[in-house]
């Protein structure tokens, strides 16, 4: 399928936008964006080009810019005035194909050049350079993308560096929280959530690499679902009197190493009833559960899958089953 076919309605379009159909019309009525089509009957058809421009322009609503304000720096950016726009656009990880198809190609070759020139800047210090990287990314690809294929490989990469003593300590501490406060700020912003109460985030005792459990938040959230993110080494009683506290419909668990995995075996102690009833739904994942898959037999509860998507599917499969989706 072409970019430039228009092919969705605007139904589908809101679905997969986050914005209503109404405030289409609106848009296109009084700002002539986006760009349309009609069938015979004068039904709205977009194509995957203007879905990517929609989403770009709702991701800066969603961090405080005006509608016309959103809409004038896209129009810069495409015009060449700011940042460049690629052919063909990314879709994110769920909507994307992964045929092997030429225009996945292009895409995976423009990806691993964004992600080079990151690493390359965050390895100089060039904070700066990193920021023109994502306002570059963030033309071109949905958060969700960026997530998955832009942050998630690059902190792979710091770690392997640090690991092998190519990256010392503290560039390898600037380049993870540059792309930490990235995640951080996803989770604090986006659509307005689900009124329920926030899923609670937290690694096991005595895990420090919580790159995995950022991501996973900040997928989430994207997804609308409230995040109360706890962060690295939650001993399971602080971790129990929160859970009590906060009453939240499920809470999430990660170890990427053998210690801290064998360490969650203990949550049931601290959180009977929720081992006893189901409620609310413990769940656990990390390198060490995909590593050693014995020791998923040691950890009451949900194991949420060996990939970051696949963790993302099961929990909002099993939170939508448990009821209406608000």
């Amino acid at each position: 399928m072409s970019n430039e076919e228009s092919i969705y309605n605007i139904g589908v379009v809101a679905r997969m936008t986050d914005i209503p159909a109404a405030t289409l019309r609106i848009w296109e009525r009084r700002y002539n964006f986006p760009k349309t089509e009609r069938t015979e009957g004068k039904h709205r058809l977009y194509s995957e080009k203007e879905i990517q421009r929609l989403r770009w322009v709702k991701a800066r609503l969603d961090e405080g810019m005006q509608v016309r304000q959103a809409i004038r720096a896209l129009r810069a950016a495409e015009a060449g005035e700011g940042l460049a726009v690629a052919k063909p656009v990314a879709l994110s990880p769920v909507e994307r194909s992964g045929d092997g198809s030429e225009g996945d190609r292009i895409v995976n070759v423009h990806i691993d050049a964004l992600r080079k020139k990151l690493l390359e800047a965050l390895l100089v210090h060039e904070t700066r350079q990193a920021d023109q990287v994502f306002n570059e990314a963030f033309v071109l690809y949905t958060p969700e993308s960026l997530i998955v294929d832009l942050i998630g490989p690059t902190l792979r990469d710091i770690g392997m560096g640090w690991e092998k003593g190519e990256i010392d300590i503290a560039t390898e501490h600037l380049a993870t929280n540059y792309l930490r406060q990235h995640l951080l700020a996803w989770m604090r912003s986006g659509a307005p959530p689900y009124a329920v109460a926030p899923i609670v985030l937290a690694c096991a005792p005595g895990e420090w690499h919580e790159g995995s459990l950022l991501m996973f938040g900040a997928l989430m959230r994207r997804r609308r679902w409230p995040i109360a993110y706890l962060g690295q080494s939650i001993p399971l009683p602080e971790l129990a009197k929160f859970v009590r506290e906060t009453k939240p419909p499920a809470v999430i668990l990660t170890a990427m190493t053998e210690a801290p995995a064998l360490a969650l075996a203990e949550w049931p102690t601290w959180l009977p009833e929720a081992a006893r009833t189901g409620e609310p739904i413990v769940g656990y994942g990390g390198l060490a559960f995909n590593e050693r898959p014995e020791l998923r037999a040691k950890v009451q509860g949900l194991f949420l899958g060996s990939t970051l998507q696949e963790g993302v599917e099961t929990l909002e499969r099993i939170l939508q089953n448990k009821g209406p989706r608000l």
